[in-house]
């Protein structure tokens, strides 16, 4: 340690490294997460990873009219941006933690 109670290089170096290794466990566990977003009550639903990754798309044949295709783009689109959002807070709940850590410089002077 330093005078005054700063931590070493080989400190902030083990730490800076099981931070990284926090955050890569962190990514891949969001990659392997899913959330489903809806829309139109259940009409249709997006499914997503928990990066934002589409991998689903399901539309109820209710929400099929020919007539009316406009309603049913749109039920896609509130479908997704709800999946988006939800991939969004599963993201900012698993890394929130870890960026914390991030905030104070690593206990670096200025950073």
């Amino acid at each position: 340690m330093f005078p005054g109670g700063q931590p070493d290089m080989a400190q902030l170096l083990k730490q800076a490294q099981q931070m990284q290794q926090q955050l890569a466990a962190a990514q891949e566990q969001l990659a392997a997460e899913q959330v489903t977003g809806s829309a139109g009550g259940g009409l249709v639903t997006a499914t997503m990873t928990g990066q934002g990754e589409l991998t689903a798309v399901t539309i109820a044949p209710a929400a099929v009219d020919p007539d009316d295709v406009e309603t049913l783009q749109d039920l896609v689109v509130a479908a997704v941006r709800d999946a988006s959002r939800q991939a969004n807070e599963l993201t900012a709940s698993r890394m929130g933690p870890l960026a914390g850590g991030l905030g104070g410089g690593m206990g670096l002077p200025g950073l």
